[in-house]
């Protein structure tokens, strides 16, 4: 049971205490001088040394000493500190001079840097943070490419293991439960092109040619990319926010310790759920884009829509729209590995979620970008 901390003032006659001394008397520090026992001990004994200046203190009495009872010493004792003017064991005569040794050390202010030197610092760690971020993903897509082999294995020996409701409800909720927004969208963008080509055709007149202009460009490029974006915006956030509050939650590392794979359990079923229910959002975006330019068509060019879509059928064709849905699969692929890899990074506290969730959203637009970028390139190649 710990005995609180207390000091006596003895004079040099005392039995054990400082023939060395002269005519000084010694403070002797008694009890345990711990952190639990302190009390007001240290207060009193700084006054007591203040009145009579610098004495002698004798620690041999003390049963237990801990850092806050040694700092608490030091303090008291003030600038004057000397561990030579001080009786006591060898353990806390080596404590006190840890603890003096602590307190001396003046903390080093480094300056911030400025100007030119600043911006330098800032491109190095962006330089560095790349690399990091590009070794993160390598990991994430070799554990997802081996979790989508053992699926696939599973799915001929033992298709039971595949969380079947899980992918169906992922589907549901970030597919079917965006065709609205995506349907709505997309007539919009379809109408747009299609007072744009209406406007500016009509000056040459050509009007005629803006029903391929609507076509071409809904079929082969908008239907994909308004899609891709939108689940961007829905869809990756959302993976990332809640498979980042399962990691905040430490829901993750439960999952790991009673053997499940978090890839097979959380990122597989969002990764399938979104690869096979984009083709069908892209195929509604398309109808719904050239629904939208049909209607402007047919309103101010007196275009009906059964020559609007033999125009479509004779001189676009289903080749662009083959091409617009050859993107679908690669766009699903990464939006939902963007969303769960950031998912999967985020820290303990929730700035660390919204910070994941604002780069899943930015990194999945602007890797859908740059693939469609990819794609042109490539089918302009093969002159497609």
């Amino acid at each position: 049971m710990d005995t609180q901390a207390d000091f006596s003032v003895k004079d040099a006659a005392a039995k054990d205490g400082a023939a060395g001394d002269g005519a000084r008397p010694t403070v002797a520090l008694s009890g345990d001088w711990t952190a639990h026992s302190l009390g007001d001990a240290p207060a009193r004994l700084a006054q007591t040394l203040r009145d009579r200046g610098s004495t002698p203190i004798d620690m041999r009495r003390v049963r237990r000493l801990d850092t806050a009872g040694a700092y608490a010493l030091i303090r008291a004792v003030g600038a004057d500190f000397d561990i030579k003017a001080v009786r006591a064991r060898p353990e806390s005569a080596r404590l006190l001079e840890l603890v003096g040794a602590a307190v001396r050390v003046k903390p080093i202010t480094q300056r911030p840097p400025r100007g030119f030197h600043e911006l330098t610092v800032r491109l190095g760690k962006g330089v560095v943070n790349i690399g990091y971020e590009w070794i993160d993903t390598l990991a994430f897509l070799g554990h997802l490419l081996v979790a989508i082999a053992r699926a696939a294995v599973y799915l001929v020996t033992n298709p039971k293991r595949i969380r079947w409701a899980a992918i169906f409800s992922l589907a549901e909720r970030a597919g079917l439960d965006a065709i609205p927004i995506v349907a709505v969208t997309s007539f919009f963008i379809g109408a747009v092109v299609g007072l744009l080509g209406a406007n500016m055709l009509s000056q040459f007149g050509a009007q005629v040619f803006a029903v391929e202009l609507i076509g071409i460009a809904v079929l082969r490029e908008f239907n994909i990319i308004i899609t891709a974006v939108l689940l961007a915006g829905r869809s990756a956030s959302a993976f990332a926010a809640e498979i980042g509050a399962m990691k905040m939650n430490q829901e993750i590392d439960a999952m790991q310790v009673m053997g499940v794979d978090p890839f097979e359990a959380l990122v597989l079923p969002r990764f399938t759920a979104l690869l096979v229910i984009i083709p069908l959002l892209t195929f509604v975006a398309t109808l719904a884009g050239l629904l939208g330019g049909l209607v402007v068509v047919w309103s101010a060019l007196d275009l009906g829509p059964t020559f609007f879509l033999q125009r479509i059928v004779d001189n676009v064709g289903p080749t662009h729209f083959w091409i617009g849905m050859s993107k679908a699969p690669v766009m699903a692929a990464v939006i939902a590995g963007i969303g769960c890899r950031q998912g999967l990074e985020v820290g303990g506290d929730v700035e660390s979620l919204g910070r994941r969730v604002t780069a899943a959203v930015v990194h999945a637009i602007f890797a859908i970008i740059m693939i469609d970028a990819a794609f042109a390139l490539l089918y302009m190649k093969l002159n497609l």
